[in-house]
């Protein structure tokens, strides 16, 4: 997938990982100073045990497709999201992904904000 331009037109169910892909895969679809905007598409992974995002920007997320469970540091339970539902996790608030569903592909669309991002 294009992040500069190169493609004018693509397609956010194009180009999916085989399900038997041992990693969440991430595509930058864009990137400008302060902003960054990628694809991760997820089938049955999940944050490895212990570990917590900790962001130094903010990020917007719209789950598309799948389910997801979320879990925030600072919250008692892991919040349950389904294609639709949509969340702005705001800087350095810890998080983490503790389940996807294992029979079909999640596929989130994130959206990195902040003047801490680099230009691509």
């Amino acid at each position: 997938m294009a992040a500069t331009g190169a493609r004018l037109l693509d397609n956010l169910f194009a180009h999916l990982p085989p399900p038997d892909v041992s990693e969440e895969q991430f595509s930058q679809l864009l990137a400008r100073p302060g902003l960054r905007i990628e694809r991760i598409v997820s089938h049955g992974h999940a944050s490895p045990p212990g570990f917590w995002y900790d962001q130094p920007q903010g990020e917007w997320v719209l789950l598309v497709q799948g389910e997801a469970s979320l879990r925030f540091d600072d919250e008692p339970h892991a919040r349950r999201l389904r294609a639709g539902d949509y969340l702005f996790i705001a800087p350095h608030r810890r998080h983490r992904v503790d389940w996807t569903r294992p029979d079909e592909d999640t596929i989130w669309l994130a959206v990195h904000c902040g003047s801490l991002l680099p230009a691509d």
